[in-house]
């Protein structure tokens, strides 16, 4: 099936970054932004901006939404029920789900609302996208890795490599998706959660010898452990690689948590260090680090 029409849940960062790509192909009135009614109303009036430029994306009221060929997900983990039932209006029968949300939960929640055979895995990286007060810059735009789980149709996961084809979208459909996105859980716990905490950017983070890199480096080597226990075969080789990602980005750039504490929103720290702190827990496994940067997240939310 050709994709036409493309639905967004979630419209910060990522939602932008990749709607816009595909509107330049499909037209702006081929890609919407799905809200609940009541969070539409309190975004109606945003005047949003891409790299300077004005946004002309549009958002949908979920009440008015009609099934879209494919909906992606671009949203944080904090607000996934809610997007689970705004999804309810655009999902029809031959509707594709795609989920570019952080961690390794998310899929599985879509599945057991929308079915597997229709869902595919994803992740993205690569990006140095910043979006505060309602402006998106970004110099790289990344790439999208994603692939089938065990009951996803075939076809699904063609269809969208070919909606991303056509929209100049970088994308690899990977045979190990389950490893690809544990690896970049492992570098989320490290650069998302150093970078909140020490409200440090790309460049503090990787500098060589800081403190922030130690801390990076840490929490990373600590989730490699803990996806070994769970059976995904993650080496230090692609602990460096994923090191060796976030010194190619704009230095002064920021990810997304540390984009967080300077807005004040809630952070997805339980897909992070939660996730790899319960893991460690029932194999044994001791963790300091995201253990600490979990009680200094929760400690600076707490203080807003």
């Amino acid at each position: 099936m050709r994709i036409n029409k493309v639905a967004f849940i979630g419209k910060g960062g990522v939602g932008l970054l990749y709607g816009s790509m595909i509107a330049r192909v499909l037209g702006d009135d081929a890609v919407e932004f799905v809200m609940d009614d009541a969070r539409y109303e309190r975004h109606a009036a945003d005047k949003l901006k891409i790299n300077g430029e004005p946004c002309s994306l549009r958002s949908v009221r979920a009440s008015e939404a009609t099934p879209a060929d494919l909906v992606i997900l671009t949203i944080k983990t904090t607000g996934l029920t809610q997007a689970l039932d705004t999804m309810e209006a655009v999902v029809g029968p031959e509707t594709r789900i795609a989920s570019l949300c952080n961690g390794i939960t998310s899929e599985q929640k879509i599945a057991e609302r929308f079915g597997w055979q229709r869902t595919v895995l994803g992740i993205c990286q690569g990006m140095d996208a910043v979006f505060l007060n309602n402006e998106l810059t970004y110099d790289k735009p990344g790439e999208i890795r994603f692939g089938a789980a065990p009951d996803t149709d075939p076809a699904v996961v063609a269809d969208i490599a070919e909606l991303y084809s056509r929209a100049g979208i970088a994308h690899v459909v990977e045979p190990d998706i389950k490893r690809r996105m544990w690896t970049k859980l492992m570098m989320n716990v490290g650069v998302n959660q150093t970078c909140m905490v020490y409200g440090g950017t790309y460049g503090s983070v990787t500098e060589r010898g800081s403190e922030q890199r130690r801390s990076l480096v840490a929490a990373m080597r600590e989730a490699r452990v803990v996806a070994n226990a769970e059976g995904v075969a993650i080496a230090e080789a692609d602990l460096s690689q994923m090191v060796e990602l976030l010194e190619t980005l704009d230095p002064a750039g920021m990810p997304s948590m540390a984009q967080d504490r300077i807005a004040r929103r809630k952070t997805e720290v339980e897909e992070f260090s939660g996730t790899i702190c319960r893991l460690a827990a029932e194999h044994g496994i001791e963790v300091p680090q995201n253990e600490w940067l979990y009680q200094r997240i929760r400690e600076i939310e707490a203080s807003w």
